[in-house]
């Protein structure tokens, strides 16, 4: 059986290296054969080795032989130490709520393999070989998203340790069952928590990581389809390109980035201009908003990436010693995600901005509300409301939270990063971008029919799907249907791949492996 799944697999041999987008994709689809470098495997051998003669020397390791968090000065004997290190893990399976995709626990239970054979983990062979196992056999355990204060995701890595451990829920074969029936029907044998490896297989946070980088891929993409409809907006409304080709000559490297894209993906489309000296902001400045976002999401996902090959354990096996470690706190990764999270309201606004303005009746003589002329109806008025209440929706989530105070475990415990909200409250917002592009896009579309405008390259495509969808408004209609549809294709991976085909951006697109592009390298 594991011989018929690992067929037409990409092999992926994990080196304790940092990992790509590309990679991530690949192994949370399930599309990967994941195995374990030697190199890497002889590296857990040797600080396995460390801890087990600190352990023979008498020495207290914290979450080995001691207890965790308010409980670190209590030490076990010798024939508790199995007893404590499999009660330990089964004591952090305390997450509530909805589970995470599939696809987020697969890339967690890599990054934890992977960190772990950078060899300052001093946990077994024999549990990697077990997550490794749990990829094979695809026996993927249930994890409640609500559970880690970002500090260590230790309510949500110990419901994958204790699925080890032959208790809690894991999904097989599509089905989501208990983790004792899901490891008779893969035959599997639960595993045996040395000492720790119970701590190893908890306390680290690899679940934040690999949900961090599933939304600011999806943010990449998100991002991408919203510059399209920015462009399609502006030239429903007739903008000017010289802005585009002036942040060319005098922007950032990343507002030159955008201008260029602006630029070449508008050829062959000769709108004309509606301008009198200058464009209202949102129009000249498309470059500069997304020029500072895609600078973020960028800057974010490589520390994302640079965290699944970095040991964030606690303690850690350095310099031949166990040291104790404050590794557990993800404030890199957090901080650079709040700011992603800012700029996405940054984006929304923008977005925002050019609804209004193709509603009000100011640009290339379009009508009030977009309704044609002699039609007795009301228009996108309304719709432009939604458009105020998406943006609210997505400011409202760009307030930090992760210097907020708390203290815990008996004040051992007293800082904290929050990053598992973080990455949820990122999501929404992700999920709200994508809402506001369709609604943009159909508006621009009716700007764009009402002066028989044909578009070509990446507008025509979202003009084609518009269309698909909706057709030219001429009478009062229900929308709600025809604008979940439209962002829902604009949102597919195959709409995404289309745009990128004709008007790539490389430096986001291979980064991210958008579209299916940046995996050449695992394909070769």
């Amino acid at each position: 059986m594991a011989k018929q799944m690992s067929e037409a697999k990409f092999p992926i041999r994990l080196t304790g290296q940092p990992l790509g987008f590309a990679e991530l994709l690949v192994i949370g689809d399930g599309r990967a054969s994941v195995s374990a470098e030697p190199d890497g495997m002889a590296r857990v051998r040797a600080a396995r080795a460390v801890l087990e003669q600190a352990i023979a020397d008498g020495m207290p390791v914290y979450g080995a032989t001691t207890g965790v968090g308010a409980m670190k000065d209590i030490e076990w004997s010798s024939d508790e130490l199995d007893q404590f290190n499999l009660g330990l893990v089964r004591a952090h399976h305390f997450g509530t709520g909805d589970p995470f995709p599939t696809e987020v626990v697969r890339n967690a239970i890599a990054m934890r393999v992977n960190t772990a054979l950078t060899g300052y983990v001093g946990c077994t062979t024999e549990l990697v070989e077990s997550y490794l196992a749990l990829l094979e056999a695809d026996v993927i355990p249930i994890v409640r998203r609500t559970g880690s204060i970002g500090c260590a995701d230790i309510g949500l890595m110990g419901q994958i340790g204790a699925v080890l451990t032959g208790v809690g829920e894991a999904v097989y074969r599509g089905r989501r069952m208990p983790a004792e029936e899901a490891f008779k029907a893969a035959g599997l044998s639960s595993q045996r928590m040395a000492p720790r490896d119970g701590l190893a297989s908890l306390s680290v946070n690899s679940v934040s990581f690999a949900a961090a980088a599933r939304i600011m891929r999806g943010a990449a993409g998100a991002l991408r389809v919203l510059l399209a409809t920015g462009l399609t907006a502006a030239g429903a409304m007739g903008a000017s390109r010289d802005p585009w080709l002036a942040v060319t000559h005098v922007g950032t490297p990343r507002e030159a980035m955008i201008g260029s894209w602006l630029l070449n993906a508008s050829q062959g489309w000769a709108w004309p201009s509606g301008t009198h000296v200058q464009d209202p902001l949102s129009l000249r400045m498309i470059p500069q908003v997304f020029g500072a976002v895609f600078e973020s999401v960028l800057t974010s996902g490589h520390k994302i990436l640079a965290a699944t090959g970095r040991s964030d354990d606690n303690p850690v096996i350095a310099d031949g010693r166990v040291l104790t470690s404050g590794g557990s706190l993800p404030l890199d990764v957090t901080v650079l995600m709040e700011s992603a999270v800012l700029c996405m309201a940054h984006a929304a606004r923008n977005s925002f901005n050019r609804c209004v303005l193709l509603g009000n009746g100011q640009r290339r003589d379009l009508p009030v509300n977009l309704v044609p002329p002699g039609a007795i109806a009301t228009g996108f008025g309304p719709i432009i409301k939604l458009a105020g209440d998406i943006y609210s929706r997505v400011l409202s989530m760009s307030n930090p939270v992760s210097a907020q105070s708390i203290v815990v475990a008996g004040g051992m415990e007293d800082e904290a990063a929050f990053l598992p909200l973080v990455v949820e409250r990122f999501e929404r917002q992700v999920r709200a971008v994508r809402r506001l592009a369709g609604l943009e896009a159909l508006l621009a579309a009716q700007a764009m029919d009402l002066h028989g405008d044909e578009p070509g390259g990446a507008v025509g495509l979202i003009y084609e799907v518009v269309r698909k969808h909706a057709a030219f408004y001429t009478i009062d209609r229900a929308l709600s249907a025809e604008v979940e549809a439209i962002e829902e294709e604009l949102a597919s991976d195959a709409f995404l791949a289309k745009l990128i085909a004709i008007s790539p951006i490389h430096a986001i697109d291979d980064f991210f492996a958008l579209g299916g592009f940046g995996m050449q390298a695992i394909k070769t």
